[in-house]
């Protein structure tokens, strides 16, 4: 067993109902699953996958999207405040995705299309929504994650499919602005 690191500075935490890990980014190669709210560090990236650090040195690689972030101390002031993920570009997706299906649907009962022109214009088209109130879970095509919204926040609720090495493009932020990479953390003494 490693030895504990008094340097230890978690950048994450393991989801409420625990994590499966992976000795190395491949599904065919499973370790014991973490602990809820376990403390971690990302300190690298491969794709969806994370490989992560416990407070003890022990090393796994996990999927990196359920990870739970752990906040930073608030922005300097006179510096520009992060932005989070914007609800309102899912929510303009999500009404897009249904508007082509709506239309398409009405072309479909007037006659004006058949079965095939139908198939073709809905093809494709993937959208996720369940309104509760002031609670939202919306389907984020992009990331194929599901994530939830209480209107003043938007969080992962859970991905649909398996990690993948493959690098995806960061998502567009609603102002044009780049969004801000995931930070990876140097461990002491390592490069």
């Amino acid at each position: 067993m490693a030895t504990p690191d008094a340097d230890f500075l978690p950048t994450h935490v393991i989801p409420s109902d625990g994590l499966a890990a992976w000795e190395a980014p491949d599904v065919s190669r499973p370790t014991v699953p973490l602990d809820a709210l376990l403390p971690v560090q990302l300190v690298e990236r491969r794709g969806d996958w994370g490989r992560i650090v416990c407070f003890n040195g022990w090393s796994a690689w996990v999927d990196g999207r359920l990870l739970v972030p752990v906040p930073q101390a608030p922005p300097l002031s006179g510096a520009p405040a992060a932005r989070s993920a914007d609800l309102r570009r899912l929510l303009a997706r999500v009404k897009d995705s249904l508007g082509r299906y709506g239309r398409a649907t009405d072309d479909l009962a007037a006659g004006r299309a058949d079965g095939e022109t139908f198939r073709k214009q809905t093809q494709g088209l993937r959208a996720g929504v369940v309104v509760d109130g002031e609670a939202a879970w919306l389907y984020d095509v992009e990331q194929e994650r599901w994530m939830y919204c209480d209107g003043a926040q938007i969080d992962i609720y859970a991905v649909s499919s398996a990690p993948s090495a493959e690098e995806a493009p960061p998502p567009a932020q609603a102002s044009g602005e780049a969004p801000k990479r995931t930070q990876i953390v140097d461990r002491p003494g390592e490069s």
